[in-house]
């Protein structure tokens, strides 16, 4: 009997190799030698995004193709040998949207990076899903326009992968995310077929919207390969206002009056005592490490220095102890250095951090923070805040220690404890980092088992062998 299972577990990886060779084997028939990755210890390192709790497996193999037709012969290959295949950008995901399934083809869109068109006339650009963020923004720049979308990650992250978890940033409050920039797409289906959405006129109306229904579709329904984009005139350089406050609750009243009032702010922003201190001890900025919040807002507006005056009126009102508008672009580019860096000294905390993107109504904002620390209190953890606070999309990020088991249940408990309250304050357990594996479960609990159904019978629609990024969302 023990004899008949080692035989068997023999032949089962004799299968597996054998059929590992003939997938790369097909592969290779469509793709050049050096877009094929096959030694482990290479392709483990295109296992994982950045979250953490994501179980991720052991990709059979990573292609890097550079064109629409080698994805398209990647695409019909895996449907011929019912091979799953995860797409990724540059893994800088916080869901596990980009984690490998055992066996997979790890689909890495990074060397398709070309920028193919800017055109000032139609304020569009039409790019690669590899382009990086910021690589567009300066680009676009040099003729005079603006692609707002800029996640904290803009440095390294994707066009691709902010299409794919339909991506905000800092600018949200006056300009939307990326949803609202993604004009078309080409797109190539499971079997291989190559579809186009969208268009790339001002307006445009015919038939349903799969542009879309692709956005924020974390490569469940086919992989975009290339995208044209709306683009903006560049604003004027916008100016930046930092306010102390005692309180998260009179941050989050000052946050009220200001979107009630009518102001547009080009940002507003909340980082908590915690991510202020956490910076200060990262990267010695200085910030005001007495205060219990700090809000900076901004003004890309042809008089900001007014508007800064106002919105520093109605934060006085609401308590603030400080007011100090930035005297230049200098001084206000350092303030939003400090915003940036807000994930990144969280995580020198205690070395690993669970970071949440709850959205509440901005009328919910500071029950959230309240509640939020209560959860800290009860769990014994240290989670600090940052937020998009103009539209009431938090960041709790949840610092804990990876090699200690009881924290790391705690934090897992306190980061389920959080979006629970998100969904009872009325908002929902994603703004802009995507479900994934993360937050399958939490999906299904916000939209109920009719969505769940009518979710599942849309994927059927692109995906009948369901072998696209199997296991994520739902």
């Amino acid at each position: 009997m023990i004899m008949s299972r080692i035989e068997a577990r023999r032949d089962e990886a004799i299968e597996a190799i054998a059929a590992t060779g003939s997938l790369t084997d097909r592969l290779l028939a469509g793709l050049p030698s050096e877009a094929v990755l096959t030694d482990p210890d290479v392709t483990a390192a295109y296992a994982h995004d950045m979250a953490s709790f994501c179980p991720a497996g052991a990709p059979a193999v990573v292609v890097l193709p550079r064109t629409v037709e080698q994805v398209q012969h990647v695409m019909r290959t895996a449907t011929a040998l019912r091979v799953p295949v995860v797409p990724q950008g540059a893994r800088s995901g916080l869901s596990g949207a980009a984690n490998a399934s055992d066996g997979c083809i790890v689909l890495s869109l990074t060397k398709m990076d070309r920028i193919l068109e800017i055109s000032p006339v139609d304020r569009v650009a039409v790019v690669e899903p590899g382009v990086i963020n910021a690589d567009l923004s300066r680009a676009v720049e040099e003729h005079g326009l603006y692609y707002p979308p800029d996640p904290s990650s803009w440095e390294m992250c994707t066009i691709g992968g902010n299409i794919g978890t339909g991506s905000g940033g800092l600018c949200c409050v006056k300009y939307g995310v990326t949803a609202e920039y993604v004009l078309g797409l080409d797109v190539v289906l499971a079997d291989g077929r190559l579809m186009s959405t969208g268009r790339r006129t001002a307006k445009g109306v015919a038939g349903y919207d799969l542009t879309r229904l692709f956005v924020g579709s974390e490569g469940s329904l086919g992989i975009v390969v290339r995208a044209v984009l709306g683009l903006k005139p560049k604003p004027p350089q916008q100016l930046v206002l930092a306010a102390e406050f005692p309180s998260a609750a009179s941050a989050c009243d000052a946050v009220c009056r200001i979107m009630a009032g009518g102001h547009l702010p080009s940002l507003l922003e909340l980082m908590d005592r915690t991510t202020v201190k956490a910076v200060n001890d990262l990267a010695h900025m200085g910030l005001p490490e007495t205060t219990e919040a700090l809000l900076l807002a901004a003004f890309d507006t042809p008089d900001p220095a007014a508007d800064l005056a106002a919105l520093g009126a109605l934060c006085e009102a609401a308590g603030a102890t400080e007011v100090v508008p930035a005297e230049d672009a200098a001084e206000s580019e350092l303030l939003l250095k400090a915003r940036r860096l807000s994930l990144t000294a969280l995580e020198a905390v205690k070395g690993t951090t669970m970071i949440d993107d709850v959205c509440v109504p901005r009328s919910k904002l500071g029950a959230m923070l309240e509640g939020i620390d209560r959860i800290a209190a009860k769990y014994g953890l240290t989670i600090g805040v940052c937020a998009h606070a103009g539209d009431g999309n938090t960041h709790p990020t949840v610092c804990f220690d990876a090699q200690d088991e009881d924290e790391s249940r705690r934090a897992r408990e306190s980061f389920d404890e959080i979006m629970a309250l998100g969904l009872e304050l009325g908002g929902t357990i994603t703004g802009e980092h995507g479900v994934g594996v993360l937050k399958k479960d939490w999906l299904a609990r916000e939209i109920g088992p009719v969505g769940v159904e009518m979710q599942r019978s849309v994927k059927q629609v692109f995906d009948p062998l369901g072998i696209l990024n199997p296991g994520k969302l739902f």
